[in-house]
């Protein structure tokens, strides 16, 4: 099948299909007016990437499982434990991203009370009374 055919079946892109090919992800054979041919197999080796792309894993991961995968050798319980792994990693961007936001919010707060210190001090400013200097007598 072609590569247009190939998305369509998948719901993957072109440029992303042509993307896994070119980091070996996938393969296809070229037919005689070049045109890429993919066979049947790339269907589920497309879905499996796409998948495992949904839940977060990089395509470096992914191309670690490939040759398990096309091999029928990949394990749900190794699934299950790469996914407990990933967890773990979102689970660490999920509590650097609260600490992030703790920090933002505490500048908000410093940046309100210095606004508001120099509102009060401009109002004070209005509100003083002004007194004529007082002019010393000449000698």
């Amino acid at each position: 099948m072609k590569i247009s055919e190939l998305a369509v079946r998948t719901g993957v892109s072109t440029h992303r299909l042509r993307r896994y090919e070119a980091q070996g992800l996938i393969r296809a054979s070229r037919r005689p007016s070049g045109y890429r041919e993919f066979d049947d197999r790339v269907v589920r080796e497309v879905i499996f990437i796409s998948m495992g792309r949904d839940l977060g894993f990089s395509l470096t991961a992914l191309a670690e499982f490939l040759p398990r995968y096309r091999a029928g050798r990949l394990t749900a319980e190794e699934m299950i434990e790469s996914m407990h792994e990933r967890i773990a990693e979102v689970d660490r961007e999920i509590a650097s991203l609260r600490a992030l936001r703790r920090k933002l919010v505490s500048h908000i707060g410093w940046f309100r009370k210095q606004q508001g210190r120099r509102e009060r001090a401009a109002t004070a400013a209005r509100e003083r009374p002004v007194f004529p200097q007082s002019r010393k007598a000449p000698r």
